[in-house]
C-alpha cells in the first residue's frame, strides 16, 4: 500500500469516526483519487446561507505534494464570488502551492478556506479573471501563482 493510500485511508477514517468542523461536510469519498467536500460559512458574512463544494484531487505522492484542490462549477454548485477565487473553481492560496506541507490534511485545507471566505469584506473577483479562465489549465496545481497579498 503506497504512502498517499495509507494517508488518505487515515484521514478518511478519522473523518468518519470524528466528524468534521461546522460547515464543513464530507459528500462523497469513493476511492483515494477525488474527494468532494461542501464548504459553508457560518455567521454573519458576505456568504451567509451559501454552500460551496471542493473538489480534491490526489496524486500518488500526496501528503508530500498538495492536492489538487478547487470549487466545484457545475449544475449545482458555484465557486464564491471571492478576490482569490476564480469563476472555473480555481483557488489563488499558497497552501495549495509554495507553502504546502505534508502536515496539513483535506480538513485543515477546508477550515483555511472557510476562514480565507469568513474573512472577506466584498464580493469581487480577481482582477485577471477573465484573462486567467480562458487560458487556465484544467488542473489548478499547472498554474504558477503570483501571490500578491497575505489575506488567505
Amino acid at each position: 500500500m503506497s504512502v498517499s493510500t495509507r494517508r488518505l485511508q487515515k484521514e478518511l477514517t478519522d473523518i468518519k469516526r470524528d466528524g468534521t468542523p461546522v460547515g464543513i461536510e464530507l459528500l462523497s469519498a469513493e476511492d483515494f483519487a477525488t474527494w468532494y467536500l461542501s464548504v459553508e460559512v457560518l455567521g454573519n458574512t458576505v456568504y451567509e446561507g451559501e454552500k460551496f463544494a471542493l473538489k480534491f484531487r490526489f496524486d500518488n505522492q500526496y501528503p508530500i505534494s498538495a492536492p489538487a484542490v478547487q470549487f466545484v462549477v457545475d449544475d449545482h454548485y458555484t465557486a464564491p464570488v471571492h478576490p482569490h477565487v476564480y469563476s472555473n473553481g480555481h483557488i489563488c492560496a499558497s497552501i495549495l502551492g509554495s507553502e504546502w506541507s505534508p502536515v496539513l490534511s483535506v480538513v485543515s485545507v477546508c477550515v483555511t478556506i472557510q476562514s480565507m471566505l469568513a474573512s472577506c469584506k466584498k464580493k469581487e473577483r480577481p482582477p485577471d479573471n477573465d484573462r486567467y479562465v480562458s487560458h487556465a489549465p484544467e488542473n489548478p496545481k499547472k498554474t504558477r501563482w503570483d501571490f500578491h497579498d497575505d489575506n488567505v
